[in-house]
């Protein structure tokens, strides 16, 4: 009798720390965020757009301890732009930010709420700039091009929480378009 309680007290804890889990094997996410700051371009002058973000996640790895694996996509813009003066010549200057990348997460499952999900990551990536100088006496009239394009390596670090079972608010701190996007998640 007292095996069968046993038994039946461990299946019991099992089954609600299940049903606690927020993000698990096969589960979906998609989110689109706005973000704060960023690496490119730090400008104290001009103006620039905020950074703006889709992402994409599926479990794919349940693995040892609390938790499962990620595999998902990356999309991110940011633009920023200066216009000036020198003597009789206005110039325009823009600089557009776009990262394209694949990304892997842990999602810690141990926070016995389900609402709940935090996660930390990389994401390798391919990050594209490209430039563009107008000005109005035909000098560098559309001189551009793309510099600075390159492949980049980067961690991040976040957390969702989920108002009702698929709609849910996130914040993430790390390297994309911005050091800190904030954003709408929808889990399926």
């Amino acid at each position: 009798m007292k095996k069968a309680l046993l038994l039946a007290a461990v299946l019991s804890v099992s089954i609600l720390s299940v049903k606690a889990q927020t993000f698990f094997k096969g589960t979906n996410t998609v989110g689109l965020g706005v973000g704060v700051g960023g690496n490119f371009g730090s400008f104290s002058y001009g103006s620039q757009t905020p950074g703006i973000s889709v992402l994409y996640e599926k479990g794919i790895w349940e693995i040892g301890g609390p938790g499962v694996i990620s595999l998902g996509g990356y999309a991110g813009i940011k633009g920023y732009k200066y216009s000036g003066n020198s003597g009789n010549i206005h110039y325009s200057q823009k600089w557009n930010y776009t990262i394209i990348g694949v990304r892997s997460a842990y999602h810690y499952n141990g926070i016995n709420n389900k609402k709940f999900d935090v996660f930390g990551g990389l994401m390798l990536s391919y990050n594209i700039l490209t430039y563009k100088y107008d000005d109005n006496i035909g000098g560098g009239a559309a001189v551009g091009g793309s510099y600075g394009s390159a492949a980049g390596l980067t961690a991040f670090v976040g957390g969702r929480y989920f108002f009702t079972d698929n709609i849910g608010a996130f914040a993430e701190v790390g390297y994309g378009v911005s050091y800190l996007t904030l954003g709408v998640a929808l889990k399926f």
